[in-house]
């Protein structure tokens, strides 16, 4: 076996092996988008931001396949198995570019849109319906007030009928804040729309990264398969003419 053989088997059964780990941190990453995009639905008016974590979560299942048939091919130099995993790495890696460039063309998109649905679901706030609970569980876990800050809450429905306060999700401490916004000093002043577009674009941005990462891997995957289908091939020829 000369260097070039075994130097592309190793790379392949490495890919090979890595084919589960890859699927399974895929599949967390694809999970935590959908969990971030639904926690936040109501501010979201383009449900085609879930389209990359989709791609991700079913590129996912299909490593966990691939990884067996690429090992036991790759062990038994198998033509038929090799050329379907050369086929199955091309479909992944092209669906890796595709969830590359749907994640940058939708992140561009999360930003334009957020401030009206934001301030249409904070005009609905009354403590109580689903759009109340979304944005207590904005405000808390962002640790923010309104939508571009906390002022914002006194154009509210909500400001007039409850004594000219904020909701509680608004303060620092809810164990001695009124929620009155002449005390900004126990609230959280910086405003939401701002928060959602840095926590979106992170989770975003580690999604594209780990993404990257993984096409890199798939592309030199097709080259060492393409290595040792070539290098079989001139074998045979070697032995038709001997």
């Amino acid at each position: 076996m000369d260097c070039g053989i075994f130097t592309s088997k190793t790379v392949l059964l490495f890919i090979s092996l890595i084919f589960w780990a890859a699927g399974a941190a895929l599949a967390f990453v694809g999970a935590s988008v959908i969990k971030s995009v639904d926690n936040f639905e109501n501010f979201l008016a383009d449900k085609y931001t879930l389209i990359p974590a989709v791609i991700i979560i079913c590129v996912a299942v299909l490593m966990f396949i691939i990884g067996i048939v690429g090992c036991c091919s790759t062990l038994s130099e198998s033509k038929l198995g090799l050329g379907f995993f050369l086929i199955c790495i091309l479909i992944i890696f092209a669906a890796e570019v595709a969830a590359l460039v749907c994640g940058f063309i939708y992140m561009g998109r999360i930003n334009g849109s957020l401030e009206k649905s934001m301030t249409t679901v904070f005009e609905k706030y009354d403590g109580q319906n689903p759009e109340s609970r979304t944005v207590d569980l904005l405000q808390s876990q962002l640790q923010c007030c309104g939508v571009s800050n906390y002022t914002d809450w006194t154009s509210m429905p909500w400001y007039s009928s409850h004594n000219n306060t904020v909701p509680l999700s608004c303060c620092k401490n809810t164990t001695t804040c009124t929620g009155r916004p002449d005390q900004p000093d126990q609230l959280n002043t910086q405003g939401c729309e701002i928060q959602l577009e840095k926590f979106l674009q992170s989770v975003s941005g580690y999604a594209l990264l780990v993404i990257l990462g993984f096409a890199i891997v798939k592309f030199f995957g097709i080259i060492s398969v393409c290595v040792i289908t070539c290098r079989s091939r001139r074998n045979d020829y070697e032995q038709f003419y001997a």
